[in-house]
């Protein structure tokens, strides 16, 4: 499985995955279907942050969404 991500292959659950996360990511950010080239830059920025690593649904969206970045920093600075 892990040479499959850096081959540019990726196996069907790992597809689902990305495009679980590209789909959650384009609702918040409310990006519309017109919006093709901030899309191609999301498409992008999920399998970059997948290739490096990043490889649960969790993580993906934590290490993209901005509003979830916030809320986990506001989190711990406030126990």
């Amino acid at each position: 499985m892990v040479f499959t991500r850096y081959s540019g292959i990726f196996t069907p659950a790992e597809l689902t995955l990305l495009q679980t996360v590209f789909d959650t990511l384009c609702k918040e950010r409310r990006l519309a279907l017109k919006d093709k080239d901030q899309r191609d830059d999301l498409a992008r920025e999920v399998i970059q942050r997948f290739e490096s690593g990043y490889s649960n649904e969790d993580d993906l969206l934590q290490s993209l969404s901005k509003r979830r970045r916030t809320n986990v920093q506001s989190s711990a600075a406030n126990p």
